[in-house]
């Protein structure tokens, strides 16, 4: 089979091309026409020699996320649904579907990725958790949804790109690929993102958070908590068993913040359920002490037995945590209208399929 290119690190790639007979900065040539200029067609490196790109054309391949369908939202937001190739296709697997959305803004772009297809974790209020784990994703796969948005918007970017790893699946479930992807992003070479601009979610995996404290190239950490005690995070997120609130919240108390960094904690609110003025007292009584903010979301529309709180209850909840000291925003979920908000990628069709756009 042919080596992918995609995903490999600078160091990889320049064992590559040693391994091939090259000096090794032609990987290093490889790495930035990749990563830095989006080149993705082998024989449009031109900063390598017609021969050796010959070589890479019958040797290598840059397997790319295949954009199958983008669904475009009246907000600006699109959704790709992204087919992915086959890992061993001689075995007879499927090729697999995953999904990333962008999100253009004044001034920046913010691209929400999937780092497995699925999802393992089975929040009770996610569309996502519908699905099951399919597979994890490899570095490629997951670099590759945040160079298929910035290619197919390149006449229309801003000046800032932000990506937040909180699209399908639970990123600390599927580490190593995903940190390798960190790196790609964040290194100045590569894709050039500041850590500052990238967020990876979580649902409270407290050996993974660990791992990632100690970790030199890291991503700013949020952790979706959307419960104030253990009873009622059992009820809709079963990873509390595992890692209930005290665990969760000691493993915050020891991450080591960076001087411009504070942790970001996520709270999905669902009417009737833990949207009380009381849960806000809870909430700030969890977060006390710890250098964080919180983001309150509506739960967003989907085949799913619950519902947003009333305006005035979600007022009622952040100026609760404020009082008390503890920033708190509301976050109202981009993409609504094609499925692409928080919590409902789930591979459906839009519900306005006239919207839907087929790839050129």
């Amino acid at each position: 089979m042919p080596v992918e290119l995609l995903g490999k690190s600078a160091a990889e790639l320049r064992a590559l091309a040693a391994s091939l007979g090259e000096p090794a900065y032609r990987g290093a040539q490889i790495y930035h026409a990749l990563y830095a200029e989006r080149r993705f067609e082998l024989a449009a490196m031109s900063n390598l020699p017609v021969a050796f790109r010959a070589r890479l054309a019958a040797e290598a391949s840059v397997a790319l996320p295949r954009i199958a369908k983008r669904f475009h939202s009246t907000d600006g937001s699109i959704r790709y649904l992204l087919a992915l190739e086959c890992i061993a296709p001689a075995a007879g697997e499927r090729p697999t579907d995953i999904e990333a959305v962008y999100m253009p803004e004044e001034g920046r772009q913010t691209i929400c990725i999937s780092t497995q297809a699925g999802c393992p974790v089975n929040c009770h209020f996610c569309l996502t958790a519908q699905l099951g784990l399919v597979r994890n994703l490899t570095a490629g796969e997951i670099v590759g949804q945040v160079l298929v948005a910035l290619e197919d918007n390149r006449a229309k970017l801003a000046p800032q790109t932000n990506v937040v790893l909180m699209g399908q699946g639970e990123p600390l479930l599927n580490y190593e690929p995903v940190m390798e992807t960190v790196r790609l992003l964040l290194d100045p070479g590569g894709v050039g993102l500041s850590a500052k601009h990238v967020t990876l979610s979580t649902s409270g995996v407290v050996p993974g958070m660990d791992r990632l404290a100690q970790e030199k190239v890291r991503p700013k950490l949020a952790v979706s908590l959307n419960a104030s005690s253990d009873e009622q995070r059992n009820a809709i997120m079963p990873i509390n068993r595992k890692y209930p609130l005290g665990a969760l919240l000691e493993a915050c108390r020891r991450y080591p913040l960076r001087p411009w960094e504070r942790l970001t904690f996520e709270y999905v609110l669902l009417a009737g359920f833990n949207d009380q003025p009381e849960d806000a007292r809870r909430v700030a009584k969890l977060v006390a002490n710890l250098r964080a903010k919180v983001n309150l979301i509506p739960w967003n529309p989907c085949e799913l037995p619950y519902q947003a709180p009333a305006p005035e209850r979600i007022e009622e909840f952040r100026r609760i945590l404020t009082e008390k000291g503890v920033p708190a925003f509301v976050r109202y979920s981009r993409g609504q209208d094609i499925m692409a908000a928080c919590g409902q990628l789930a591979l459906l069709e839009t519900p306005t399929p006239a919207r839907v756009a087929q790839p050129s």
